[in-house]
């Protein structure tokens, strides 16, 4: 299959070259996916793409005039993909369901202690020299009480590390799982009431979006910390950056942005042209911010490529590609195989 791959970083292209084992023919792009660099598609069987690509209905349809039948996305998330437009043209999508749900869940964790500890301010100090104590003081999470918003893979093994250091844990799912050991069932306003710390890990949808805002914040406890690595469209920035400079939040962690496409993955370190918004947030003294890398570990990246290239191998021979199918409608594909993949 002729494929072109964009969004490649250089870290990515020795996994990707060791899962494809020269099967199917990909041209490595670095830019990301726009109407400016759909040329190059031209003559491909099927795109695969990432989060920061612009795989809006113009671009679909673009793709589809050139012949593209498949686009595979080397995420979970599909948001930045206009289904209806690829359903319209016959595009089939396939994604990576499940990838190393440890990895999200431990740079969540770290995100954690980074901010409690006040490690990034303590690193700073002893990069001067600086060893004082003052501005230093944290507190145990063995008590804590933590609200994990979204019961999925990634949020039952945050939930886990949580458990490990004797925290109290809270859950708020639309279908609560029925295998969620130590996590009590709450409605969403309960947990927010009762959290001492709130772990996002819910997927961008109409009902999801902004689900942290002034509203949401208001029921929250006074000096809450509030962690996100999970899609940057679920917490309103103004809102969370007005209750950060009143106190209301006293921590916050986020890997994800609400503004992150065309920002995060590049260098904008010599920019002229700042986002405001973000450039006031990571000005506060008690926000972390990080560029959406939680996803980014060796076991990872590994289980990405792997299964990109299996998704390419079942299209390649007419099969459905099973758990990873991101269709809006159903797949023209013969469905009498269904391959389920666990990673």
């Amino acid at each position: 299959m002729k494929v072109v791959a964009y969004s490649i970083k250089n870290f990515e292209k020795e996994f990707l070259a060791r899962a494809n084992q020269k099967k199917h023919d990909i041209t490595l792009i670095s830019n990301p996916l726009s109407l400016k660099t759909v040329m190059y598609a031209e003559g491909k069987d099927a795109v695969v793409v990432f989060t920061n690509d612009d795989v809006s209905a113009p671009v679909v349809h673009k793709l589809a005039d050139m012949g593209i039948k498949y686009i595979a996305t080397r995420s979970v998330g599909t948001d930045h993909i206009d289904k209806q437009a690829a359903g319209e043209r016959g595009i089939k999508l396939a994604n990576v369901p499940v990838y190393s749900p440890q990895a999200i869940a431990e740079h969540t964790v770290a995100m954690a202690f980074a901010l409690n500890r006040q490690l990034i301010l303590a690193n700073k100090h002893a990069n001067n020299f600086d060893f004082k104590l003052d501005g230093l003081l944290g507190f145990n999470f063995s008590g804590k009480t933590v609200g994990i918003i979204g019961l999925g893979h990634i949020g039952l093994a945050t939930a886990a590390i949580f458990k490990g250091l004797g925290c109290r844990l809270i859950g708020y799912d639309v279908a609560f799982p029925a295998n969620a050991p130590g996590i009590t069932q709450a409605s969403l306003n309960e947990l927010l009431q009762q959290s001492d710390i709130v772990s996002l890990h819910a997927p961008l949808l109409p009902s999801t979006k902004y689900l942290i805002n002034k509203n949401s914040i208001s029921l929250m406890k006074d000096g809450v910390m509030l962690l996100n690595t999970s899609r940057g469209g679920l917490v309103n920035t103004a809102d969370t950056l007005a209750a950060l400079k009143m106190g209301k939040i006293g921590y916050l962690g986020i890997d994800v942005y609400e503004n992150e496409k065309g920002l995060f993955f590049e260098d904008h370190s010599s920019d002229n042209v700042k986002d405001p918004l973000l450039a006031e947030l990571i000005a506060q003294p008690n926000v972390l911010v990080t560029p959406h890398q939680a996803f980014l570990t060796h076991e990872a990246l590994q289980q990405i490529t792997e299964q990109t290239i299996r998704n390419l191998d079942l299209w390649q021979q007419d099969k459905c590609v099973g758990n990873s199918c991101a269709c809006a409608v159903s797949c023209r594909i013969p469905q009498e195989v269904k391959v389920t993949v666990n990673i």
